[in-house]
């Protein structure tokens, strides 16, 4: 699929790599909505980059199908691309010295970066579905943010794990589900990427986490995001995968 006059949904484009893939989507001809936070500084990004701004808290699912009502209505009535990054972190171990893990913070995380992910996607596999296809049948793709520790989750990663663990798993079948109507879809799996979640890591320590890395021994950039997701949108062979992009990197236990 090409870019330029393509309508895109960033969730969680305030920052970090859904705001890198939103700056490469506009730069090459594309329009744009930015979802996120109304703490965050969506409203300047989107403006930045030429595109609107829609307050959203993923959390809250009806919520967030209001905001994309109106992201792709402000694009015109259709979207193409929905990427989305929008997820957190826990350390929590299954049984601690303070006892089991709290089932409420287990189903927290779920809720934060699995079931909204499916919401997101539900609601925007409905929207490309209208779209006219083009010379290839292709609708639309959608991306979602899985991570490694889905396939080597660190201790105390349980929760996280669990989450990005469903995210790979429900895309293949996603993809099958969307392939007659033309709709692709995909998760991209980073390693330790240089985010808000990891702003504050010193230097030492995010040495010390990415030891494990083949090449390069650092954290990723969210360029190096940004640059996978603009590949998968434009190569219509690219589906039903959870990609990873981790520089070689195992997570090692803790």
């Amino acid at each position: 699929m090409e870019i330029k006059g393509h309508n895109a949904i960033f969730v969680g484009g305030a920052s970090g790599m859904a705001r890198a893939t939103a700056e490469i989507f506009s730069e090459r001809g594309g329009n744009l909505a930015i979802l996120d936070l109304p703490t965050s500084e969506g409203a300047a990004v989107a403006k930045e980059l030429g595109g609107t701004y829609h307050e959203c808290n993923v959390m809250d699912y009806d919520g967030t199908e209001q905001a994309l009502n109106a992201a792709v209505e402000a694009l015109g009535g259709s979207v193409h691309l929905c990427c989305n990054t929008a997820g957190g972190g826990l350390a929590k171990r299954t049984l601690s010295k303070d006892g089991p893990h709290p089932l409420d913070e287990f189903q927290r995380c779920i809720d934060l970066n699995l079931i909204s992910a499916f919401n997101i996607s539900r609601l925007m596999a409905d929207k490309m579905s209208a779209n006219e296809p083009n010379d290839f049948g292709e609708r639309g793709c959608i991306i979602n943010t899985a991570s490694i520790a889905a396939f080597e989750g660190q201790i105390g990663q349980v929760g996280y794990a669990a989450a990005k663990s469903g995210i790979a798993g429900m895309t293949f079948v996603m993809a099958r589900d969307l392939g007659s109507l033309g709709i692709r879809a995909n998760a991209i799996a980073p390693s330790l990427f240089q985010t808000g979640l990891t702003a504050g890591i010193p230097d030492d320590f995010a040495l010390a986490l990415t030891k494990d890395a083949a090449f390069p021994k650092r954290m990723g950039l969210p360029v190096h995001y940004a640059i996978q997701a603009i590949a998968i949108y434009e190569n219509a062979m690219m589906n039903g995968g959870t990609i990873r992009v981790d520089a070689g990197q195992r997570f090692a236990p803790k």
